[in-house]
């Protein structure tokens, strides 16, 4: 009798061990996390870096409330998808998708959850994404997404002390493939349509990665925001 009560035990305590995390309590954690934050706006420094295109410094401020409106102000312009400008774990986590646990592993010193986003229906832009979970503060500490059209783009976000509890980064670096990014005519900029027209044969360029820093300041959350401030945005 000993000897099956011993045998049992290790049975269970291997079962025990080789347990994953379950991907969707770690998820809901985070949006759970994000969904604290009813309102924000913050002031946004933002330095493209792309070979070809001279772009100055933009600073604007970014209007956030929740479930989903934004407005951006700047008398510039920004390089950048939207996945990027107004970052949150809702970005990635919208609409019904499978969730799949990965790995746990360290990324930058810090111990982190894998889990592989696969949205479901076919309709998104978005068809892979994976995210790289904080164990800790259960915040996203990295993003890498493929998209139909568009290549793959991967943000690194880091955080300060005050606004961790938040999950409201305080920088972030979007780095996304140029070659399959639709750069519209007339930005701003000093690019010529030469520049843009694709080089042939033994001229043809590399792909070439973009890169964009966001850096963000001035965090004024949870003080409530008008919702005219977005009316008056889609009226433009």
């Amino acid at each position: 009798m000993k000897t099956y009560l011993l045998l049992f035990s290790f049975i269970f305590s291997l079962t025990t061990f080789a347990q994953k995390p379950n991907p969707d309590f770690i998820i809901e954690k985070v949006k759970s996390k994000f969904a604290e934050v009813k309102d924000y706006q913050v002031d946004v420094k933002i330095e493209v870096d792309v070979d070809f295109l001279k772009v100055p410094v933009t600073e604007a401020k970014i209007f956030f409330k929740q479930p989903d409106k934004i407005k951006f102000n700047s008398d510039g312009f920004a390089l950048l998808p939207k996945e990027g400008l107004n970052f949150s774990p809702l970005t990635v986590l919208q609409g019904d998708y499978t969730s799949i646990f990965e790995k746990e592993e360290e990324l930058n010193g810090i111990k982190v959850y894998v889990i592989k986003i696969i949205p479901l229906g076919g309709s998104k832009e978005v068809i892979l994404s994976t995210l790289w979970i904080d164990k800790k503060d259960f915040i996203i500490r990295k993003v890498e997404s493929t998209t139909k059209m568009n290549g793959t783009f991967t943000i690194d976000l880091k955080y300060d002390s005050k606004n961790i509890k938040y999950s409201l980064p305080s920088s972030l670096i979007f780095s996304f493939d140029i070659s399959r990014t639709n750069i519209p005519k007339g930005l701003t900029g000093s690019h010529t349509e030469e520049e843009e027209k694709p080089k042939r044969g033994k001229d043809k360029p590399k792909i070439a990665k973009g890169l964009v820093t966001i850096t963000y300041t001035n965090y004024i959350i949870n003080k409530g925001i008008s919702d005219s401030i977005f009316e008056e945005s889609k009226k433009k």
